[in-house]
């Protein structure tokens, strides 16, 4: 059985919305290093349609760091009603039952969610997610869409490992608190 593990940049008031707008003061090689090394643990990706339109814009032309060449080669799903094409070499569109697709996924091998919000609060209503990889950035910004949910469900959680980083983000590692 594989795991599914969500991963995302996150702001500490849990914005999680166009990272690359605040993360740079906080970013150094140990934040590259710490995600590649969660990246090198995934058989494939799991992305929200969002999330996948603006890797799907970005990565491809990329090539030559570890990043970018798996991002580009590893399988890739994306949760979408609207899309009509995935055009990103090896996506896959999930439209329907995703909760049931995204559990024969996760028995079949390690999942990773990399960032989309939406996607992540409904796989956490699912109890799908296994672990969570916040890279939290030491700022707060007001406003913007939030990474994690607040409808009130409560989610207990259980800190697996923590590190803060060179440049100043804490890496910390979830587990629901039951497993």
């Amino acid at each position: 059985m594989g795991k599914l593990t969500v991963t995302a940049f996150s702001t500490l008031d849990n914005i999680a919305e166009e990272p690359q707008l605040w993360t740079g003061p906080f970013f150094s090689d140990a934040t590259v290093a710490y995600n590649e090394q969660v990246l090198a643990g995934a058989d494939s990706m799991l992305l929200g349609r969002v999330t996948y339109d603006g890797f799907a814009a970005s990565w491809p032309s990329r090539s030559g760091d570890f990043t970018a060449d798996t991002f580009n080669a590893i399988p890739k799903y994306v949760v979408s009603t609207t899309l009509d094409h995935a055009g990103w070499n090896n996506s896959t569109i999930i439209a329907d039952d995703i909760p049931g697709q995204v559990r024969e996924l996760r028995e079949r091998e390690n999942v990773l969610v990399w960032g989309s919000p939406t996607l992540t609060k409904t796989l956490m209503e699912e109890n799908l997610v296994d672990e969570y990889v916040l890279l939290v950035s030491p700022i707060v910004l007001g406003r913007g869409r939030k990474m994690l949910p607040e409808d009130g469900t409560r989610y207990t959680l259980r800190i697996v490992e923590l590190e803060l980083l060179e440049g100043g983000m804490l890496a910390l590692r979830m587990a629901p608190a039951g497993s």
